[in-house]
Order: structure tokens, then C-alpha cells, then sequence
């Protein structure tokens, strides 16, 4: 699978297009330099507690308060806690390598035992805020690399599962314990299979002088305040998804250009020459046909080959999506077979949609009804088998008696949303247009206005096909009419994007005129 990353620049933020294939499968969205982003860790200040959900609000210095769960605090809370006292009050703290752990915490105890009100709690952002709620923590905190996840006070090397190959777990698991300290943990991630020894050992002591950043930054500290930045979107999805698979990446700004390939040349030094600076005149988007396939892929339709199509309505709760065959039906006499092909179709889509659309939470779709029980299970696999490349975390059900296929999928960021509708150009969005018979009257008081007020003598008019043709008919026309009496040279356009009824004015220079 061929793969390629557009990035889009602009002084408020940066957009992330990810393309498989040349098809637009992931978009990201990163403000710049607002907000807080998962994998932040912030010395927060515990607001409330909450012994009814087992659960605190903890201020983080937003205008929403975080919410943590007992079970976020992390089977080594008492621990980071001790360690965190220390470091905020000024006092000598141990080496971190030499602290001793306390017992692990249980997973039914009350979170009133362990955290009060006004006292500082050391966590890491773990969902960004979603419609009301603000941002879910956890102090079980984690450094993400690109070949290991090390783990503050743990033990533990603990390796991805897709690695099978006993050989090779054993090799990793060789290297992970040959440097890692003590009191360090790590999750082996499926990247780090076939890799070098050395990149390892470096991810893993790189991550190693991150957290003693983290402990370093927390002394004399006060809360609410932010400890460490992760980094930012661009680089977490070159991390995480960064393969042989990678052909380009293009980037319309230098800065980031240089960023990313300082990035690349310290964790893949061979992919540093896929990285490219996009040069050209035409915005990168619409260069590289994302602008187009955004258009079409963020409504509320989205079209399927021969005739069918995906009605896709947000909820509150949930996500709901409805296949209909549309003209396909009209086409081909078998019924079940035409109801599996249009719900494979559909389930390809649907896959690409959940990434590209980041939707999470509960996702109910209303498949084509199947009669067949094998063709019923084989739509589960296929649907299982293209969402097995996804990397949020998902569950899919078996098909309902009634053909409904439930969905959950791990919701950590909000809900990629794109509004593909455009103001009216003719009305403004007022659902109210002049009366087309005073058309020539309106264009004319705008060229008085500007031949007698801002002095031009030189306008050309940008009109839809039918106004062109309206201003240009007949001996003398309009258009030759006003050239005379306004002593002006005046060129009209015709332009398809144009409203009916709408007309654009510019100078010589082609710049328009207001």
C-alpha cells in the first residue's frame, strides 16, 4: 500500500491529510498553539470530588475542568504521589531509579482515599474534551516513542502482539532488559520488529530523559501548570504510522519542512529524502486533490459505485449510518446478491469513513437486509478484516436480528467535521434575491460608482453565463451603451461559479473590487 502525507500550513493551524492509494483516508486538524493535546501532562489542582461517580474534577488551567476515575489513577498513584509532594515543596528527592515502589492500588477502591480537594495531582491528557465535557486525565502516565511506550514506575516489558515470531520477541525482550533502568517500564510496539538494536536502546533512553524532564520540571512547581508538551500532530502520526509503505511527504512550510526532517533523520535517516517542500502556486490542497475529495467525502450523502449511496446523521449518543442500493436495485434481478455486493461496498466505505471523519463513541449501521446466514457472517469479517488497520480501538457485534451492525470505537479526540455547505452567492443566505429586471440597473449604479468615485477607467465584470449573454445582446448593447456614457473600457466574463445574479468587479490588475 502506497502512502503519502499532505501538510497544509497556515497561521492558525495545520491540516494533515493521510492518502492510501491516492483515496483520502485520515484528516487531522491541529490549532496552533491552543488548547491542550493528548499526551500533555500537567501538575493540575484537585477542584472536586465526585464520590457518586468514584471520580474527581481537577483544574488544569482551562476554562473546563478535567476529569479523572479512580481507575486512571494507576496501580503506582500512592507512589507518583509521594514523589510529586517531594518535588513541589523544594525537598532533595532520590534518584528516581532508587525510590521504592508501594504495593499496587486495587481496582475497587474509593477515590476520596486517595486524592483531596486542593491537593496537586501530576497527569497526562488522555482524551481531549468532547462537546460539554472537558479533557479525561490519567496519572497513569506513558512517553510514546517510535519503537517502545515506556512506563514510569513499572517493571514490566511487555510486547505488541501482532509481533509473533518467538525469536524475535525474545530478541526485543533481550534488548528492553539489557537497558532499561530500574523502576522503568515498556510496551514493545509492532514497529520495533526487525529494527536495529541501537534504535532501541536510543528510543528507550531518549524516553528515559523525557520523564526526568517531567520530575526535573515539577520542582518548586505550582498547579495549575503545564510540565511537558507531546509532541505535536504532525510528528505523532509520522511516529506512529511512518513504514516502508511511505512515498512522499509534502509540506507547503519551511519551518515545519525542517522540523519534520529533523524529526525523520533521527528516528528512519533512509526516509529523510521522502520528505518534500511544496513549492507551487496553487494551494497544496487543491494541487493534490484533498480540497476535492474533502467536498465530497464530509456530507451528509456519500455515493457508493452504481447508484448507492451512505446517509451518515450525528447524534449526541451516537453515530448512525444508513446503506441504500438507490438505483441498483432497478439493475439486477438477484436480491441477495445485489444486497451483499451494495453492503460490501458499503462496508469498505464505511471503514474509510469512521478513520477519515475520526468518529468514535457508538456507531450503529443499517445494512441491506441479508436472508442468508452465511452471507451475514461473511459481511461481520469483511467488515473486521478493513477495520483491522484502524488504530483506535474498536469492538464490532454481530449482525442484529433486525440487519443492524453495532460499532464502538475509541473516542479520544472530538469528531473531524466539515461543513461542505456554501453561503448562496445570489442571496447571501438570506433566501431572498432583487427582482432579475433590475439587474442592468444594479450593475450600472456599480460602474458609476467606480468610474465617478474611485476614478477607474478600466472594469471588468465577472457575471454567470446568462447575465453575460443579457449585457452583450443586441447593436448597441448594454455593455457598449455604458463604455460611452461612462467613458470607461469595460470587459465582461463569463463564469460558471458565478450566482445567477451576481456580479464581481475588478481592476487591470485583476484585483477585485469591493
Amino acid at each position: 500500500m502506497n502512502k503519502e502525507l499532505i501538510i497544509n500550513v497556515t497561521p492558525s493551524e495545520i491540516a494533515i491529510a493521510l492518502f492510501e492509494d491516492k483515496q483520502l483516508v485520515e484528516l487531522n486538524k491541529e490549532k496552533c498553539k491552543t488548547g491542550y493535546s493528548v499526551g500533555d501532562i500537567y501538575l493540575g489542582k484537585v477542584k472536586k470530588i465526585m464520590p457518586g461517580l468514584n471520580a474527581a474534577f481537577v483544574n488544569i488551567g482551562y476554562e473546563k475542568d478535567a476529569f479523572i476515575h479512580y481507575l486512571d489513577l494507576g496501580p503506582q498513584f500512592t507512589s507518583l504521589h509521594k514523589l510529586v509532594g517531594t518535588l513541589t515543596s523544594g525537598k532533595r528527592a532520590p534518584l528516581f531509579q532508587n525510590i521504592r515502589l508501594d504495593k499496587a492500588m486495587g481496582k475497587t477502591g474509593k477515590i476520596s482515599g486517595f486524592i483531596a480537594s486542593g491537593q496537586p495531582i501530576l497527569a497526562q491528557i488522555a482524551k481531549e474534551a468532547i462537546s460539554t465535557k472537558g479533557p479525561r486525565l490519567t496519572s497513569d502516565i506513558s512517553l510514546a516513542g517510535r519503537n517502545v511506550v515506556l512506563i514510569p514506575f513499572s517493571n514490566k516489558i511487555s510486547i505488541s502482539q501482532k509481533i509473533r515470531s518467538n525469536e524475535e520477541r525474545n530478541r526485543l525482550k533481550r534488548i528492553a532488559s539489557a537497558v532499561l533502568p530500574k523502576n522503568y517500564g515498556v510496551i514493545i510496539r509492532t514497529a520495533a520488529m526487525g529494527q536495529q538494536d541501537a534504535d532501541i536502546e536510543h528510543d528507550i533512553t531518549s524516553l528515559v530523559r523525557r520523564w526526568e524532564k517531567v520530575l526535573d520540571g515539577l520542582r518548586n512547581q505550582t498547579p495549575p501548570s503545564l510540565i511537558l508538551n507531546e509532541e505535536n500532530r504532525t510528528t505523532t502520526i509520522i511516529r506512529d504510522l511512518l513504514n516502508g509503505s511511505f512515498s512522499s511527504i509534502y509540506v507547503d512550510d519551511h519551518t515545519v519542512y525542517e522540523e519534520i526532517r529533523e524529526y525523520i533523520r533521527m528516528i528512519a535517516p533512509d526516509k529523510e529524502k521522502i520528505v518534500k517542500l511544496y513549492k507551487g502556486s496553487t494551494p497544496i490542497f487543491d494541487n493534490f486533490d484533498v480540497s476535492k475529495q474533502i467536498m465530497s467525502l464530509f456530507s451528509k450523502y456519500v455515493s457508493l459505485k452504481k447508484g448507492a449511496y451512505l446517509i451518515i446523521e450525528h447524534t449526541e449518543a451516537l453515530h448512525v449510518v444508513d446503506v441504500n442500493s438507490g438505483n441498483r436495485a432497478k439493475v439486477d434481478n438477484d436480491q441477495e446478491r445485489t444486497a451483499m455486493d451494495v453492503n460490501l461496498a458499503a462496508a469498505a466505505e464505511i471503514a474509510r469513513q469512521l478513520r477519515l471523519r475520526d468518529m468514535g463513541g457508538i456507531i450503529v449501521i443499517d445494512f441491506i437486509d441479508l436472508h442468508k446466514s452465511e452471507n451475514r457472517n461473511a459481511l461481520v469479517e469483511k467488515m473486521r478484516e478493513l477495520m483491522a488497520g484502524d488504530r483506535a480501538k474498536h469492538t464490532i457485534l454481530p449482525l442484529s436480528k433486525f440487519g443492524l451492525m453495532q460499532i464502538t470505537r475509541q473516542r479520544v479526540r472530538p469528531e473531524t467535521h466539515i461543513d461542505v455547505r456554501e453561503t448562496c452567492p445570489a442571496c447571501h443566505g438570506t433566501g431572498l434575491v432583487a427582482p432579475a429586471v433590475l439587474i442592468d440597473d444594479q450593475i450600472e449604479k456599480q460602474i458609476a460608482y467606480f468610474v465617478k468615485e474611485k476614478k477607474l477607467s478600466y472594469l471588468k465584470l465577472r457575471v454567470s453565463p446568462v447575465v453575460a449573454a443579457f449585457v452583450k445582446k443586441g447593436f448597441p448593447s448594454l455593455r457598449t451603451r455604458w463604455m460611452f456614457k461612462y467613458r470607461c473600457r469595460i470587459r465582461v466574463a463569463s463564469d460558471n461559479t458565478t450566482g445567477i445574479i451576481e456580479t464581481r468587479f475588478f481592476n487591470r490588475e485583476d484585483e477585485e473590487l469591493i
